[in-house]
């Protein structure tokens, strides 16, 4: 079976995002990209600071409420309905839950060949890309930096503490191509 879906997880910072324009490029067909945060920013400005959408706490905590976990539900399963019409995809996303997370799309994904890849980083280096981007709450990158890997499992895992996109790109590929 090919390769139909790639999960990266890893927390805030991490390289995801990077790693996923690479694999646009050298991997010989096309494939879609989607990230969580795409979908955080699709949300009406209404659920961002609500109790039913999503917060991010001061110290980089993420809290989500009732309305942003259906809407994330109704996500997930359209991307698996892209995958199972054909369209190869790679996710972008980060398991605050841990393995429930990566259980929600192992529902979603069922029947689909799924490369599952852990994105690791040093804390201490994602923090201070955090720091650079300007655009996050101070302190998510180092907590999720461990939080989003514990109790997971992956088929390949990638660090770009010391590691490019590129090189981190190739190697996914590579496995991406072994099938």
């Amino acid at each position: 079976m090919t390769t139909q879906v790639i999960v990266l997880n890893g927390g805030s910072s991490s390289g995801k995002s990077g790693i996923v324009r690479c694999l646009q490029q050298v991997l010989p067909d096309p494939w879609l990209a989607f990230g969580v945060d795409s979908f955080v920013a699709a949300l009406p400005a209404r659920m961002h600071g609500s109790r039913e959408g999503i917060t991010f706490a001061a110290d980089g905590g993420v809290h989500v409420g009732a309305a942003f976990r259906a809407l994330d539900a109704a996500w997930t399963e359209g991307i698996a309905a892209m995958a199972r019409a054909g369209a190869r995809v790679v996710v972008d996303d980060v398991f605050l839950g841990g393995p429930a997370s990566r259980q929600r799309w192992e529902k979603a994904l069922a029947g689909l060949d799924v490369l599952w890849v852990g994105v690791r980083c040093d804390s201490t280096v994602a923090a201070g890309r955090e720091i650079a981007r300007g655009d996050r709450v101070g302190g998510m990158a180092a907590s999720q930096a461990h939080l989003v890997h514990e109790g997971m499992r992956y088929d390949l895992e990638v660090d770009t503490t010391r590691t490019e996109s590129l090189e981190c790109a190739r190697v996914i590929a590579a496995r991406v191509g072994r099938g």
